[in-house]
């Protein structure tokens, strides 16, 4: 499979910079499109999204960027949201599914009627949620994200995996791709490995991800790009920029955009 058949987006989470600035930076790094923030504090405001997130939109096509996903700031995503989220041709807001103290099967339940909810919204507007699986009180792997969403059309609800999230949580990235393949519309490539944050004479050992480069963690993504060029997959692979060696974002995304490029060439 030839690159120019997968898009390389990076979501801009860590830069707050002017958004000409960013497209200007984004573009230089090589990637094809932008996750964007829509988050108080970011270049587009959740109160202000029907007027800037068009606008943003075409700033960033004017330096052949695309915006291919947004994430929202939380909560109910109202219809205004997914208005602007169409008139700017964005076809992906991504959220995670969060698990909440009534227990897993419960925030299953309840997340699955908050879906049935938007459904006629993200039909009509022709725009596609996006969930993702997530370490911690989330639905954390690929077999999870399929018993959440398999329902659902995946036109309307599908599946953002992300590698380094299912190798924190034990599974095989070829079986998880599997897995959530009839409903995948983004691949998330980060890496990560457990890093053990208490001394060795504790009675209760506690670990924490540590977010590193692509070559350097649980996720092996010459895998991850083997079984997606083997099913031919052509959609869109963004690199979450998520690094625990925080000041060193721009230095490490650089290197992993070259990684990724390299196993798709």
């Amino acid at each position: 499979m030839d690159q120019h058949r997968v898009s390389f987006s990076v979501f801009t989470k860590p830069w707050k910079m002017p958004l000409t600035e960013l497209a200007r930076f984004v573009h230089r790094l090589g990637f094809e499109g932008i996750e964007l923030p829509v988050r108080p504090g970011y270049q587009v405001l959740p109160e202000n999204v029907g007027r800037d997130l068009p606008a943003a939109a075409r700033l960033l096509a004017d330096h052949g960027l695309k915006v291919f996903s947004v994430t929202p700031p939380g909560g109910p995503i109202p219809e205004p949201f997914i208005a602007a989220c169409a008139e700017a041709g964005v076809p992906v807001i991504r959220v995670m599914a969060p698990i909440g103290e009534d227990g897993y099967l419960a925030s299953v339940a309840r997340l699955q009627r908050e879906y049935d909810a938007l459904l006629p919204l993200l039909a009509g507007y022709g725009v596609r949620l996006g969930v993702q699986n997530h370490c911690d009180r989330m639905v954390c792997n690929a077999m999870g994200l399929r018993h959440l969403i398999e329902r659902y059309d995946p036109r309307l609800i599908a599946a953002v995996w992300d590698a380094a999230h299912n190798a924190l949580n034990g599974e095989e990235p070829e079986m998880a791709i599997d897995i959530v393949w009839s409903h995948l519309s983004m691949v998330n490539l980060k890496n990560a490995y457990w890093r053990r944050v208490t001394g060795p004479e504790a009675d209760d050992v506690r670990w924490r991800p540590w977010w590193t480069t692509g070559p350097q963690g649980l996720a092996s993504w010459p895998r991850v790009a083997a079984e997606l060029r083997r099913r031919d997959y052509h959609g869109v692979i963004c690199l979450p920029a998520e690094y625990s060696d925080e000041p060193a974002v721009d230095r490490l995304v650089a290197q992993d955009i070259e990684f990724a490029r390299a196993l798709f060439a």
